[in-house]
């Protein structure tokens, strides 16, 4: 089982980008599900959203 959430070391493997983008990133997306109503973990992105958001959905990575 995977972890519900990304911490922003793991968006910047991800993406390879570096620490401060993975931050901006998780922030824009936190942003977005603050705003769909959802609770969020500051520095932290749930797997999920991140996955359909940049394009793997469903997929196991």
């Amino acid at each position: 089982m995977s972890k519900v959430f990304m911490t922003a070391r793991e968006v910047q493997d991800f993406l390879e980008v570096s620490r401060t983008t993975a931050y901006q990133l998780i922030a824009e997306m936190n942003t977005e599900l603050q705003e769909l109503g959802y609770r969020v973990q500051r520095g932290k992105i749930n797997r999920q959203y991140f996955m359909e958001k940049y394009c793997y959905g469903n997929q196991k990575i």
